[in-house]
């Protein structure tokens, strides 16, 4: 695996609009460390976030099927992506689907590699 790949999936999930500031700070920061002596060290504080911050699907569908998430999101934002959720699923998705976490996940299942 390119290290050009890695550090384009940490900025897809820094630069994604549902990336809180917790996880872009550690993205941040790896990325200013990437390729120097440093990088390891920013590596697994990335990875720990990750783990703590990027969710499974089954833990998102109840979220937005919830009276909760049609609060947060609208009551037509969360019926879509409750469908969409379930649409993902269905095809074997096991994260969410929003863009900080498709990211997320894809760096967790690589996470070994890098």
């Amino acid at each position: 695996m390119a290290k050009e790949e890695i550090i384009e999936k940490v900025k897809e999930v820094m630069n994604a609009p549902s990336c809180y500031a917790g996880l872009k700070d550690v993205c941040e920061a790896y990325l200013k460390v990437a390729g120097t002596d440093g990088e390891k060290d920013a590596a697994l504080a990335l990875k720990k976030e990750l783990k703590e911050d990027v969710c499974s699907i089954d833990h998102v569908i109840p979220f937005f099927e919830s009276e909760e998430g049609a609060k947060v999101l609208g009551a037509d934002t969360a019926k879509n992506l409750s469908k969409a959720a379930h649409e993902a699923k269905d095809k074997g998705v096991k994260y969410c689907i929003c863009p900080a976490c498709t990211a997320g996940g894809w760096l967790l299942d690589h996470a070994s590699e890098w």
